[in-house]
């Protein structure tokens, strides 16, 4: 499949949490001809089942990343202007100067702004403007802005897909619609594999206001095992090094308690033996990501989490590495290919019998 188109119209799409219907479509437009089933569920997930050749009933593995972004929300329309509040998490100091679209009643062009530095106190300089003192300019006057926008409508930001040099590519809601192409990549190659196991392939909604697409879509796929598939921090001035991972030198697996070692183990063998490069990181708590939700649903689900590294998260010039994403899927496929019956015994837990007096 071509990557960068596909990953080009999921970034520059529009599909705020909980309003997910535009990139929806192009993720089913994508998924239907690698599945062999794809339907959405009620909150909105795009669930793809790829069957599996093995006997039924037949082991089930769950590939989840998420398809919302976060955004903006209009709040009051104030003499021409609007005013807006945050869906998810914006780091304030990255929204002045932003263009924007407004989904009203028709979509607007506008910009993010602010009363200009000369007119500010000394104090007030100094400091990031909090986002109540930001307005957005459309360039309507207050009665033809009343007809097209009211309060509740979306905003997204308007920023192009760019390719940059050495296969990065930058644009907005990389995190976490790059793990949806890879998911699509994975899917594609398992054309080419046989595998036991079926896959539900999942893009989920509403993960950056709390979880909610993960937590309902396991809930309803009730795998045997799952893999989340999100974004980490890319290094770059600033980050901690411990915490960072670097662009184009693979996916990271994720070592931690919201992880179940052998489903690390089992990734990790599948990346040496077939090759493809790898990188670890820790999560000593919650990975923050649709791992969480998938570990702790039902009865217990031993989760994986695989990162994309990505540098300026949650903002719009969001980069990545392309080869990162296809490493990503073929990660995924070959890990997949190689699950059999006996894999659930790997992961049990094994107590340790109690060693005898006097050994």
């Amino acid at each position: 499949m071509e990557v960068v188109p596909f990953l080009k119209s999921l970034s520059e799409a529009s599909g705020v949490s909980g309003y997910e219907d535009e990139v929806r479509e192009l993720v089913v437009e994508a998924f239907t001809p690698l599945a062999d089933e794809v339907r959405t569920d009620a909150m909105g997930n795009v669930i793809a089942l790829k069957r599996g050749r093995g006997k039924e009933p037949r082991r089930r593995i769950m590939l989840a990343g998420h398809m919302d972004e976060i955004g903006l929300m209009v709040t009051l329309l104030d003499k021409g202007f609007l005013r807006f509040t945050q869906v998810g998490g914006y780091d304030v100091r990255t929204l002045p100067g932003q263009e924007v679209l407004v989904h009203g009643r028709r979509t607007l062009p506008g910009v993010i702004g602010s009363r200009p530095p000369h007119v500010l106190s000394p104090a007030e300089r100094n400091k990031p403007v909090p986002m109540d003192q930001l307005f957005i300019d459309v360039g309507l006057t207050p009665d033809e802005l009343e007809e097209v926008v009211q309060v509740g409508d979306l905003i997204t930001i308007r920023r192009p897909f760019t390719e940059l040099q050495n296969g990065l590519v930058a644009g907005k809601a990389f995190d976490d619609r790059a793990a949806v192409v890879s998911i699509a990549l994975c899917l594609d190659m398992l054309q080419t594999l046989q595998h036991e196991w079926d896959v539900y392939a999942v893009a989920t909604v509403q993960e950056e206001v709390g979880l909610r697409g993960a937590t309902t879509s396991t809930f309803g796929v009730a795998p045997d095992v799952g893999i989340a598939i999100d974004v980490g921090f890319g290094k770059q001035p600033g980050v901690t090094p411990e915490y960072a991972i670097e662009l184009d030198k693979g996916p990271s697996l994720c070592i931690g308690p919201n992880i179940h070692p052998g489903m690390f183990g089992g990734l990790k063998r599948a990346a040496e033996e077939n090759e493809i490069p790898f990188q670890t990181e820790i999560a000593t708590r919650g990975t923050g990501t649709d791992a969480n939700a998938m570990q702790i649903t039902r009865e217990g689900i031993p989760t994986a989490l695989l990162s994309i590294p990505l540098k300026s998260m949650h903002t719009s010039v969001e980069t990545i590495s392309v080869k990162d994403l296809q490493r990503t899927g073929r990660l995924m496929a070959q890990f997949i290919a190689a699950l059999d019956g006996l894999f659930m015994d790997e992961l049990a837990w094994k107590r340790q019998p109690p060693e005898k007096e006097g050994a």
